[in-house]
């Protein structure tokens, strides 16, 4: 069957309309984009059933701005297509560049249809989460059961799934020491399955037809960390980094096919521990996208791990990794509503703004310094427009001030008239000037 990739259009010389578009996104050479797709450091996320719809395109990799993607999905407990739509409106909305659909109750096809209809970003899933649900138990599932699940998948639209095909037989024992185990949803199924049949992972063994279903609709596959780390003491350990090894050659085998990949990256990491990180996938997976959940960069704070690992996705992001999977504050606790997923956006946006300007990207500070402008001179109404989330950045400020006049005044409710520092400074500097006037005189 012919390809019909954005590698393999790149790698003839092709500029498609989907290149063009990131280009336009981007703010760099059309040229630029079709080689960094065709060398495999960038990919278009791009469904050619998606693209029929309402994808406008976009890219993830070393030329681009650091992405950010929000997980949504129901589960066994809650589960219903508004609710889900809601949480695609606020992710999108607040600025998520892709969206996964991690379903894993009820309806998940006409779940998954309606945000694929409705989304204009690119959607991900893990197909293995749908298949365990159409089997009594799993030990059940099969090599052809995968398989067709991730064809379904592609057939309805997914632009990307990840797919733990870098877990091997061999890796198992080294994660069942851990603190935490194989936290990794899709890597435990696997490793349950392997232990049981005492045979090899099926992503693996038939990864080559895995990668025909994914030329054949352009699915970019997100090569799972199922051996994931899910705690500091587990970081960076023999079981992670020998699925990573194990995902650079899959990489190669993709990329042979004309396929596009990006790799899975570590869920908890201590602080000083991430930069090697990034250096360790970047040199075992070719310069590959590296797509990171967080990194938590403490084990201490549930409730707060949107904060916990933003600081990681920060760090992360500065040294290299190109799209930063959001965590929300009820990581570890439950499912997340609509209101705890535009928080996590918000923490994630912020984290990859501030590695963009880490990076140096060009242009990236420019709106910090025109929000820094609008401050001195108190044009909230400009301050809000500049902000992340304006709303909420207006109902802070005017929450605790009387009446209009004060909400447009020179100072907030934290120093008032008496101890604003921007007031008094500008006040420094209009007594200046008026010096300056008289002695001109």
């Amino acid at each position: 069957m012919a390809s019909l990739t954005q590698m393999s259009h790149a790698r003839q010389g092709t500029i498609t309309p989907q290149m063009r578009r990131v280009a336009e996104r981007e703010g760099i050479p059309p040229e630029l984009v079709r080689d960094e797709v065709a060398i495999g450091r960038l990919v278009i996320p791009a469904n050619v059933h998606h693209l029929a719809g309402r994808l406008d395109p976009m890219a993830i990799g070393k030329v681009a701005a650091v992405k950010i993607n929000a997980n949504i999905g129901n589960s066994a407990v809650e589960s219903n297509i508004d609710g889900e739509l809601e949480k695609l409106h606020h992710a999108v909305h607040y600025g998520a560049d892709t969206v996964m659909d991690l379903s894993t109750g009820g309806n998940i096809d006409g779940i998954r249809g309606a945000i694929i209809e409705a989304s204009p970003v690119p959607i991900g899933t893990v197909p293995i989460y749908q298949a365990v649900q159409e089997v009594p138990r799993v030990e059940d599932l099969t090599a052809r059961g995968l398989l067709d699940m991730v064809e379904h998948h592609a057939k309805q639209g997914v632009d990307y799934v990840t797919v733990h095909c870098g877990i091997l037989r061999e890796h198992v024992g080294l994660a069942l020491g851990r603190v935490t185990g194989i936290v990794s949803r899709g890597g435990s199924l696997l490793a349950y399955w392997m232990a049981h049949h005492g045979k090899q992972n099926p992503l693996y063994t038939e990864f080559d037809a895995i990668l025909e279903i994914a030329r054949e609709h352009d699915v970019t596959l997100s090569l799972g960390d199922g051996l994931r780390p899910g705690s500091l003491a587990d970081a960076t350990d023999k079981a992670q980094l020998a699925e990573l090894c194990v995902l650079g050659e899959l990489t190669e085998r993709a990329w042979a096919k004309d396929v596009q990949v990006m790799i899975e990256g570590p869920g908890h990491i201590p602080m000083h521990q991430i930069e090697a990180n990034v250096r360790l996938e970047k040199e075992l997976c070719h310069e590959a996208p590296f797509y990171t959940l967080g990194p938590l960069v403490t084990d201490v704070a549930p409730g707060y791990d949107h904060i916990t690992s933003a600081i990681g996705a920060a760090m992360i992001g500065w040294y290299g990794a190109d799209m930063l999977c959001y965590v929300t504050r009820k990581e570890h606790l439950g499912l997340p509503n609509a209101e705890e997923v535009r928080e996590g956006v918000i923490a994630y946006k912020i984290a990859a703004h501030a590695a963009d300007i880490a990076r140096r990207r060009p242009a990236a500070r420019d709106r910090d310094d025109a929000l820094s402008r609008a401050r001195f001179a108190f044009d909230w109404n400009e301050q809000f427009r500049l902000s992340l989330d304006p709303a909420r950045a207006r109902e802070l400020h005017d929450e605790s001030l009387p009446d209009e006049y004060f909400k447009s005044a020179e100072f907030c409710a934290m120093c008032g008239p008496k101890f604003c520092s921007m007031h008094i400074t500008r006040e420094i500097t209009r007594m200046a000037e008026k010096r300056e006037g008289v002695a001109a005189d």
